[in-house]
């Protein structure tokens, strides 16, 4: 698999509704932001960047960068502001260090096919990469509307932060298909135990 050319697995999942909540989502149920081939197929895949930019300059600092961030946005996200609360202030601060490098600046081209897509004047860097996630959870934590949105997954075991834009806004699941089927699987074969005994 070479570096930046790789699609993300299917280990990733991308339906948090916001791409700082997708990268939280990296560390459930286990690290799977293992290696820097995985984490530029995340980069890839979280449409930070367009599909075929190349990362091949991506090193392991990358990988620190991006588990430090996942830390503190998880800190901010989960955490409520309170006058005096340092670890919350601490993971603000950092964000907010993050998010002062300028994301990459996406231009629109003509495409093989005379369709429009979205190129980068250049392969981008890890700052500015690390720096549009955190604007991404800055735009999130200081927006009332947004923020009232955020839900823990009811799935059993599940820490997957989302953003709920459903109609009337009861969404459980962090992915209906993931922890709903699960739910709704325990569901019956509980009912068929108790129909059993």
């Amino acid at each position: 698999m070479a570096l930046g050319t790789a699609t993300a697995p299917c280990a990733f999942r991308f339906d948090a509704g916001r791409v700082c909540l997708d990268l939280l989502a990296t560390s459930h149920p286990v690290e799977r932001l293992g290696s820097v081939e995985l984490l530029c197929a995340w980069i890839t895949g979280s449409g930070l960047v367009p599909a075929g930019t190349p990362l091949a300059h991506a090193d392991p600092t990358w990988l620190a960068g991006f588990r430090e961030l996942r830390g503190q946005v998880d800190r901010l996200v989960r955490g409520r502001p309170a006058p005096g609360a340092r670890p919350y202030d601490l993971a603000l601060s950092r964000v907010n260090e993050f998010a002062r490098t300028a994301p990459p600046a996406p231009r629109a081209e003509r495409g093989d096919d005379g369709s429009l897509v979205r190129r980068l004047d250049a392969p981008p860097d890890r700052a500015a990469l690390l720096g549009a996630v955190a604007r991404d959870a800055v735009d999130l934590l200081t927006d009332p509307a947004a923020r009232s949105c955020l839900r823990q997954c009811a799935g059993d075991n599940c820490p997957i932060v989302y953003l709920d834009t459903s109609r009337g806004r009861r969404r459980r699941w962090c992915s209906s298909e993931v922890c709903g089927n699960r739910e709704r699987v325990a569901r019956h074969r509980r009912r068929t135990a108790v129909t059993r005994a």
